[in-house]
């Protein structure tokens, strides 16, 4: 059985569960995902399998994209990723999986990217404490000094300095799913997953162990 899927992050919402409790879940469409590619321990060094998820216009895939995925008879998905997967010999190029390998109460792991916040200071970016505003201080958001005096006399390597923040790939683990709506092909997470609404995450079984 496949041990992951693609899908896209819907928003977040709030449920109440049959004993009264209220829980803050994640609302991702998951699936359905086709088959593009089957990846074998044998051929290249691990079993995994290429899945699409969604689409996009035709005009946005080039020639060599167009030839990978005739095979599967994959127009222009809008989004191409890897999962694990122990028994790569039971697939084929084409083939669909759906949210149907979850079920609730399983755990899983969710990947994505996170919101970028473009450009920040060492406060928003690294959490600092900012200088006092009174008594003459002046140093009230800028970092500070940061050299290193006569030795080293230079600024040490990983030094937290203001800089780009967010829109990297992050994973949230031990996710449990609370609820899933065949009809609509939704699964709800409890707690808050990377990225922003309609952003595409990845979501993965938990303890997956790979074949020796």
């Amino acid at each position: 059985m496949s041990k992951g899927l693609i899908g896209k992050k819907l928003g977040m919402t709030s449920i109440f569960t049959p004993e009264g409790d209220y829980i803050p879940v994640t609302v991702i469409e998951a699936g359905p995902c086709t088959v593009t590619q089957v990846k074998t321990r044998n051929r290249d060094g691990y079993n995994a399998l290429q899945v699409a998820f969604g689409k996009k216009s035709s005009r946005r895939s080039n020639k060599p994209q167009k030839g990978h995925l005739a095979k599967s008879r994959v127009k222009a998905p809008a989004l191409l990723r890897e999962v694990p997967v122990e028994h790569p010999a039971e697939y084929k190029p084409g083939m669909v999986l759906a949210f149907d390998i979850f079920k609730v109460g399983e755990r899983v792991d969710v990947s994505g990217v996170t919101k970028g916040r473009g450009f920040a200071g060492v406060i928003k970016r690294h959490g600092f404490q900012r200088g006092r505003m009174t008594h003459g201080g002046h140093s009230i958001r800028i970092p500070g000094s940061i050299g290193c005096s006569a030795w080293p006399a230079r600024v040490i390597k990983g030094k937290k300095m203001p800089g780009h923040y967010g829109n990297k790939r992050m994973t949230v683990k031990n996710l449990q799913i609370v609820d899933i709506r065949p009809e609509e092909n939704l699964i709800m997470v409890k707690g808050a997953v990377p990225g922003s609404r309609s952003g595409y995450v990845q979501i993965t079984k938990q303890k997956f162990v790979k074949d020796k």
